[in-house]
């Protein structure tokens, strides 16, 4: 079921039955993923939205999917209100902001991201 799932976050492909997509969520980062980053300017400061991910985002969104902004600014509570605001601002939904990772994550979006080789500690490369 999980391979089912990752397939469908990197493919367009379109499910038949929406319910399927509430099984597990989307984690997006936002610095250098989400929205272009070139350093760290205070927690107001969020760069511009990266075109090809929002247009990923949106077709998750529209999918019924879930999706989660995973970034380490929630590791700051108060910095959560700049990016709902920024999330706001781009004309997204009001998304769940966190930097927690659960057995429900699907899959990463992520620009420091690694994969590895379940089982192996190998990294996958492309």
């Amino acid at each position: 079921m999980f391979k089912k799932h990752l397939k469908r976050a990197f493919t367009k492909e379109r499910s038949e039955a929406p319910s399927e997509h509430r099984k597990g969520w989307i984690g997006v980062d936002l610095d250098g993923t989400l929205a272009h980053y070139d350093g760290w300017y205070g927690p107001a400061h969020i760069g511009e939205p990266i075109p090809a991910m929002m247009k990923r985002v949106q077709g998750w969104i529209e999918e019924g999917r879930e999706v989660r902004i995973f970034t380490a600014r929630a590791s700051v509570p108060e910095y959560v209100p700049f990016v709902t605001q920024w999330l706001e601002k781009q004309g997204l939904p009001a998304l769940k902001v966190t930097n927690v990772k659960d057995f429900a994550m699907i899959s990463l979006w992520d620009d420091r991201c690694v994969q590895v080789e379940t089982n192996s500690g190998k990294p996958k490369l492309p």
